[in-house]
């Protein structure tokens, strides 16, 4: 039997974010994801490195601190020629608060194929956020073919983030 026991001295927060991005077939640049370089792959179309995994953390940070950062905040900093979105997160980390205890990412797209990266994604999110490893939950899908992600257009990704 499950016990629940209710802390009202814990104020816990989650918060969602979302980001998706087209593969390109011009872009001149390598196809980056939680900060890992995937080689002989189609990169993303977007102004910086368009790492989804990083921005749809991004998001959630915004949730958590209700700052608008993907899109205001590293619009300013990709003109300036910041396009790796680790800075994003650590920028967007400067407006938190909390203490984040837990980290999950849903990814969707039927390529490349992400299991021999996953680790390696979620060591560099736990160093990101200082976190432990354990805290970092990531999961890959294809989609079935039934999104354009799943027909391999590009990738979705979502972010979930809990705080205290």
């Amino acid at each position: 039997m499950i016990e629940y026991v209710h802390n009202s001295e814990v104020d816990m927060k989650c918060a969602i974010g979302q980001d998706s991005h087209r593969f390109s077939t011009t872009a001149d640049k390598p196809l980056i994801l939680a900060g890992v370089l995937i080689e002989d792959h189609i990169p993303f179309d977007a102004n910086s490195d368009g790492d989804v995994i990083y921005h749809a953390l991004v998001n959630a940070i915004s949730g958590i601190t209700s700052v608008n950062i993907l899109g205001s905040v590293t619009d300013r900093m990709c003109a300036s020629g910041i396009t790796d979105s680790k800075y994003y997160v650590t920028e967007a980390l400067k407006y938190m608060e909390n203490e984040i205890t837990h980290v999950s990412f849903s990814i969707e797209g039927s390529t490349p194929k992400l299991a021999p990266y996953i680790q390696t994604m979620k060591e560099n999110v736990a160093k990101l956020l200082d976190i432990k490893i354990k805290d970092v939950g990531m999961t890959a899908t294809s989609g079935e073919g039934l999104t354009a992600f799943g027909k391999g257009e590009g990738i979705f990704c979502t972010c979930l983030l809990t705080v205290i």
